[in-house]
């Protein structure tokens, strides 16, 4: 056991409770969206409590919110740690603002020891992983990794007609003290802190989860078009009913693609209709569809049959399929997976390996530099919800090996990289 305490763990909860407060919602959730209100006032909030501790605050062009404490050497990849501020729109109190928060805490307490580490040790909280108002998610880290396109980031509109453009504009506006740095710097190692948003911790009476990788994803928009008609005078033959043709296929995909196996997760989870009026035979349908699978292969072949699939239940209307996120199932670096179990054993808690089942930034930094993930239980497994809840023993054992593996990085006088980079 650890003679003396890595954070303050009072402080780390009061200051996430204080957080949630910020877009709460009537249900005890919150609703902090991508470059809304809230999220500027959350930036607001935890700069201050940054800047208190000597850290000091920067962004980029892709909203990214940075958070440094500074080095000794400045010339060293720093090492960064953090996850996200924005919410699901009925989401809870500790998805994404749970890792911020406690990278904020992890990092104000090594300034308070006045121990300055050999590299730069960064706060980071990205920009839009949700994707709930400006889809797809995780712009953020994959505009820092290079993986998607600035320019078309800022095209993206959300459903009142904003585009990221504008919001991003407005969020560096409100920051104009704020200094921007270049997008996409060099990084000599990351980890992220995040609930499991899973039941497989809590089952095994488990606190730390030593996260092995992250199964792929696809994502895919889906445009029917038909034709519009009344529902009192037009024959069923003579239809071209964008709603039936969606109702064919979601019900071959649900059988088909959804039967694969048992570790396949097929959801469609928005489904809109135009006109959307109910004496009018609909003529255009545009869905979603989420698909993961922790095999690569099987997820590709997967992939491929959804066309299939949709073409062939399409007619007579027509079907454009769009991809949206092609991410493949990774594996996080096996050094810092090591130093996390092994500050875990020290610490007196129980851990396990477990694969993430859901999507993080933490993916698309992996391909970048050594990147690892620390899992802490939810209860019954509850996320993107209003009662999802982490203990404050929990949220805490967490932030302390986090600490733990931040003091042996950030001390070290080589790149964490040089013992071994495994990339998925």
């Amino acid at each position: 056991m650890t003679s003396q305490p890595l954070i303050n763990a009072d402080r780390l909860w009061t200051r996430l409770m204080a957080l949630a407060e910020i877009g709460a919602t009537p249900a005890g959730g919150v609703n902090r969206q991508a470059l809304s209100d809230g999220e500027i006032a959350a930036w607001r909030r935890v700069i201050g409590w940054a800047r208190e501790a000597g850290l000091t605050p920067s962004t980029d062009a892709a909203g990214n919110l940075f958070l440094t404490l500074a080095g000794r050497d400045g010339a060293a990849p720093p090492f960064l740690l953090g996850s996200h501020l924005d919410s699901q729109p009925t989401g809870g109190k500790f998805d994404g603002a749970a890792g911020v928060m406690a990278a904020l805490e992890a990092a104000i307490s090594l300034a308070e020891r006045g121990d300055r580490p050999v590299r730069d040790v960064i706060v980071v909280a990205w920009m839009n992983e949700e994707g709930s108002r400006f889809a797809p998610g995780m712009m953020g880290s994959e505009a820092f990794t290079g993986e998607r396109d600035m320019a078309a980031i800022r095209t993206a509109r959300d459903a009142d007609g904003v585009s990221v453009g504008e919001a991003l504009d407005r969020l560096h506006q409100a920051f104009p003290d704020v200094p921007h740095r270049m997008l996409g710097f060099a990084v000599g190692s990351y980890l992220e802190l995040h609930i499991e948003q899973g039941p497989l911790l809590e089952a095994a009476a488990c606190t730390i989860g030593v996260v092995t990788g992250i199964q792929g994803k696809k994502t895919f928009q889906v445009l029917i078009e038909g034709e519009e008609g009344h529902a009192g005078t037009l024959a069923q033959q003579e239809r071209r009913d964008a709603l039936a043709a969606f109702a064919r296929m979601a019900a071959a995909l649900h059988a088909e693609i959804g039967g694969i196996d048992a570790d396949i997760k097929f959801t469609i989870g928005r489904v809109a209709a135009v006109p959307n009026a109910p004496s009018v035979v609909p003529s255009r349908v545009v869905f979603s569809i989420d698909l993961r699978h922790p095999d690569n292969a099987v997820l590709d072949a997967a992939g491929a049959q959804i066309s299939v699939l949709c073409r062939e239940y399409a007619p007579p209307c027509a079907v454009t399929l769009t991809p949206l996120v092609d991410a493949p199932s990774n594996a996080f670096d096996p050094r810092l997976r090591a130093s996390i179990a092994e500050a875990s054993r020290q610490q007196g808690h129980t851990s396990m390996a477990i694969l993430s089942a859901a999507g993080h930034d933490a993916r698309h930094l992996a391909k970048i530099c050594p990147a690892a993930m620390i899992f802490i239980p939810c209860r019954d497994g509850a996320s993107h919800v209003e009662h999802e809840w982490a203990e404050p023993d929990h949220v805490a054992a967490g932030a302390s090996v986090l600490a733990t593996v931040l003091r042996e990085v950030a001390f070290e006088t080589q790149s964490f990289a040089a013992g071994g980079h495994e990339k998925g």
